[in-house]
């Protein structure tokens, strides 16, 4: 027992006294805060008797050089609202409080929630609001932007941050963003490359703006890529941009390219009436669902005989078959995982459910600036793919040798 109240930050009799008179969650608010400002108050006094060397009053300090030199008084901002705090001073000026920095006006995590309000999606004019109504604090949008615009920075280091040699699956896809462009408003596409490496780790690698997705733009992507340590991949899937492939073939020659079996399904709707829609995309199950890329060619065969009103969906299977069949060397149980961009398709639900508040972007960081907050907080969340050590087997018997010309294992 006595163990445990030495332990207690606070006596009873303490608490008793404090807690006189406190009856509301306000009352509980300003006890906080009061005991903020003293506490701060209290811990900037003793960093100044460190500064100075003697304790106030002290004779020592007769004709030391320095003395106090008084109290300015500022505002400081956190969860407990605003109090005002008296930061002492020396005579020559070169006190620098840590606890509280010169010109630091908020506490430590009031940064943090307006972060994370940020990246939920709520506006400026939403988080002023809620800090009003919550914490009743009085928050300008300047304030709030300079809050965001760290974020920048650490979105630049993000983007430039060395990546691993060698990536099982590379996924490559885009999302469109409004954002204003040159006074005016317009669909911007935000690249995004996902990596799993050897390790089953999916990462996000990068995010990219440009006017509209295009293979040109990709391999600037890919050049990037290369020139931040990815030697090499196995797999990389993507959608059926024209040029695509070409684009991959020509950075990472050895890489096979796997399109994305959604987007072939989707682009075969483009043909397809309303009333047969169902029916083909039940029909076209069998070929993506194959055992084998034989019994997959087979199962085209059969759809192309049954659908011969439809027939320009066979020809676009065919002419892309090459970059379908891929994933048919894949064990059974990791086929889900490359065949479709499923981790991007998972990956942009959860950034539109955070853009979707916002009319436009202003600017192109302002919209980098969200999205990379939005998806460091989905990154977080992510665990290791399911299956991923039958994968492994799969590429140390196909590309050993790969992988240890790229460096990923010494």
């Amino acid at each position: 027992m006595k163990r445990q109240e030495q332990e207690k930050p606070f006596s009873d009799r303490v608490l008793n006294e404090l807690m006189l008179g406190v009856r509301t969650a306000d009352d509980v608010k300003g006890l906080m805060a009061e005991l903020t400002r003293a506490v701060v108050e209290r811990a900037m006094q003793g960093e100044l008797t460190e500064h100075l060397g003697y304790v106030p009053h002290d004779a020592t300090g007769r004709n030391s050089g320095n003395s106090r030199n008084g109290s300015t008084r500022k505002t400081l901002i956190g969860d407990f609202g605003e109090v005002e705090i008296a930061t002492p001073r020396d005579r020559n000026g070169d006190f620098e409080p840590q606890i509280v920095r010169k010109n630091q006006t908020r506490w430590t995590g009031f940064d943090d929630k307006i972060l994370s309000m940020y990246a939920r999606g709520m506006t400026t004019r939403e988080i002023q609001g809620h800090l009003e109504e919550i914490y009743h604090v009085g928050v300008s949008p300047s304030l709030i932007s300079e809050v965001t615009e760290g974020v920048m920075e650490l979105a630049r280091t993000w983007q430039n941050r060395p990546l691993d040699p060698f990536y099982g699956v590379i996924f490559l896809d885009a999302l469109y963003v409004k954002m204003r462009h040159e006074g005016r408003v317009e669909n911007r596409a935000v690249y995004v490359a996902i990596g799993i490496n050897l390790e089953g780790k999916k990462d996000v690698l990068g995010l990219w703006t440009s006017p509209n997705e295009g293979a040109k733009f990709w391999m600037n992507v890919l050049t990037e890529l290369r020139n931040r340590g990815v030697r090499d991949a196995y797999l990389v899937c993507v959608d059926g941009l024209k040029g695509f492939p070409q684009a991959i073939e020509a950075i990472y020659p050895k890489a096979q390219v796997q399109l994305c079996i959604v987007h072939m399904v989707r682009a075969s709707m483009k043909y397809v009436t309303w009333q047969d829609r169902k029916k083909v995309v039940a029909d076209l199950k069998p070929i993506y669902k194959a055992v084998t890329a034989d019994e997959a060619e087979q199962h085209l065969g059969e759809f192309e005989s049954k659908w011969k009103k439809y027939p320009a969906i066979a020809r676009l299977w065919r002419e892309q078959w090459e970059h379908v069949i891929p994933f048919f060397a894949f064990p059974d149980e990791v086929r889900k995982v490359v065949y479709t961009t499923n981790a991007v398709e998972s990956l942009h639900m959860s950034l539109r459910k955070i853009i979707k508040t916002r009319g436009s972007f202003p600017t192109e960081d302002a919209a980098i600036k969200l999205l990379y907050l939005a998806l460091s907080k989905v990154v977080a969340k992510w665990e290791t793919v399911q299956h991923w050590r039958q994968m492994l087997n799969h590429l140390d018997t196909v590309c050993a040798e790969r992988i240890r010309e790229a460096g990923a294992r010494q």
